[in-house]
């Protein structure tokens, strides 16, 4: 009977400290924008993971002067090397996905998508103050890559 209640009490303790985890780690979650606040990005849970979206755009449809669509229309994602997405609009786009919580305010293990070279990439993500969200998007390393800042 000890041996019971010792492994519930131990199952409750982790329960516990990963749903404190969880919560610590959705201070993500929102709609952040790019610093000059011509695109919006909303980052959403999906399953376990953080995953994001383009949410809003300035100019969600190519104007007269773009050359890479018709004027009026809505953006696509064009330089995707799959032919069979080329045909998204760039407005709901999936760009981060498979971000996990590692603690100390750190989301890893994901990718982010450039709708402008039609890459992915490994990318982290960190928390910069309450309204500063840091993503570094790299191949292989950290040390090779590139930083972008959103804000709330």
């Amino acid at each position: 009977m000890k041996a019971w209640v010792i492994g519930s009490v131990v199952f409750v303790v982790l329960l516990g400290s990963s749903l404190a985890r969880g919560a610590e780690g959705d201070g993500i979650l929102g709609v952040w924008s790019t610093q000059n606040h011509h695109t919006r990005f909303e980052i959403y849970k999906c399953g376990m993971e953080y995953c994001g979206k383009i949410s809003h755009m300035r100019e969600p449809n190519y104007s007269a002067t773009d050359g890479d669509g018709v004027a009026g229309r809505p953006k696509l994602d064009t330089h995707n090397p799959d032919p069979r997405l080329r045909e998204r609009t760039l407005l709901g786009l999936p760009l981060l996905e498979g971000f996990r919580y590692d603690g100390e305010n750190l989301w890893e293990g994901g990718t982010i998508y450039d709708p402008e070279d039609g890459h992915k990439y490994s990318c982290k993500i960190w928390l910069d103050g309450k309204n500063r969200l840091k993503l570094r998007g790299y191949l292989g390393i950290s040390l090779f890559g590139q930083t972008e800042t959103w804000v709330r």
